[in-house]
């Protein structure tokens, strides 16, 4: 695990800029996953605690959440690591071979198989299958994955003879499994066999520290792809970006960031370089008050963040005022559980007693804990 610096999200400086490289301050790098939010560190804490077993891992989050990162690192870290890492999207089996697509076929098998096909799960043996999209996996499948998960035993197509597979399986979603199953849409005990570890990845939206530090490894990666040396993004830049909702999450995040690279001239970033959709303020109220498509229903989960319904028609917020938009707004959805809002910002209680007592948002208590890191400088 690499530690790079501690970072803060500083004080806006109408007019000036924030390095790139101090975006990435006291991000950790693990398993090509960016850790800066207290909910990333909490998934790798995890997946730390699952490194010996072999149970299955249902990871479930919103598409463009970095499932499948997670799943490689589920595999890396886990006994498996040096096996190998086979990785299939459910939502493109197809029906009339899907059964072959999994579990492999013998020649002859049915018409046009001509040679033998090990198939997903053999191919896996000795390391880690990684199912995507898991709830559109087909109800007559689900018995023979239930199968093959227990007893490691897989049928190939046309044959009576089980052939013994080991792996670990990890399975991902955006959808509702609960809700698949008491509407028969998924079996209920395959459900709670998958759910043996149960990882759930929280939305870009929430991560507010994770935002500021994939802004700053994006920018490096897409830079260096371009031969591009872009060393600094403006105040101005970073406000739109951290009050934008990011519905695709980092999906999104990384499309954007490699247009505004493209779109930069000089050494820069200005907020004139990135899409239009994050800086548009009326985009922007839409697109915070509608719910995520896809997104898994959780009682506890407030769902996306409203925005402040007059900055619609303002103009670009500051930094300062973005920051203490999302604040306010957090203490609100948790009824001023100080813990569950810096949670939802993706902050320690620590960062967020700081941002209370900047912003003058309640009374902000004195916390021994506190950490006395300086604020990013501009330049």
């Amino acid at each position: 695990m690499a530690v790079i610096r501690p970072f803060i999200v500083g004080a806006s400086r109408e007019g000036r800029t924030i390095a790139v490289k101090d975006l990435l301050q006291g991000t950790q790098i693990q398993s090509g996953t960016l850790l800066r939010s207290a909910q990333m560190r909490r998934v790798f804490s995890t997946i730390g605690r699952i490194t010996n077993c072999q149970s299955p891992v249902l990871i479930q989050g919103e598409s463009g959440t970095g499932k499948e990162l997670v799943a490689r690192a589920v595999h890396t870290m886990g006994p498996c690591g040096s096996g190998p890492f086979v990785s299939f999207n459910c939502s493109t089996l197809v029906d009339s071979i899907a059964e072959s697509q999994l579990f492999g076929h013998l020649r002859g098998a049915f018409t046009d198989a001509r040679d033998e096909s090990i198939g997903f799960f053999r191919a896996a043996h000795g390391g880690t299958l990684f199912l995507d999209e898991i709830g559109e996996l087909p109800l007559k499948l689900q018995p023979k994955l239930l199968r093959a998960v227990e007893t490691r035993d897989i049928y190939p197509v046309g044959s009576t003879r089980p052939i013994l597979a080991d792996f670990r399986l990890v399975v991902a979603t955006n959808r509702n499994l609960f809700s698949m199953v008491q509407a028969g849409q998924f079996r209920e005990d395959l459900y709670y066999r998958l759910q043996a570890t149960l990882i759930t990845l929280p939305p870009l939206r929430e991560r507010l520290d994770d935002v500021a530090a994939l802004t700053g490894y994006f920018i490096e990666h897409y830079s260096r792809l371009a031969n591009r040396s872009i060393k600094y993004i403006s105040y101005q830049a970073l406000s739109e970006v951290l009050a934008y909702p990011w519905p695709g999450n980092v999906r999104e995040l990384a499309h954007a960031i490699e247009s505004a690279v493209a779109m930069s001239d000089g050494d820069g970033i200005e907020a004139a370089a990135l899409p239009q959709q994050v800086t548009d303020r009326q985009n922007l109220h839409r697109v915070a008050s509608e719910p995520v498509h896809g997104a898994i229903d959780n009682p506890n989960h407030a769902g996306p963040q409203e925005s402040d319904s007059s900055a619609a028609d303002s103009g670009p917020a500051s930094l300062d005022e973005t920051i203490k938009r999302r604040v306010v707004l957090s203490l609100h959805q948790t009824a001023g559980n100080r813990k569950r809002a810096a949670d939802k910002l993706g902050i320690s209680r620590s960062t967020l007693y700081r941002m209370m007592s900047r912003y003058g948002i309640g009374e902000a208590p004195s916390h021994p804990a506190t950490e006395h890191r300086s604020l990013p400088r501009p330049l």
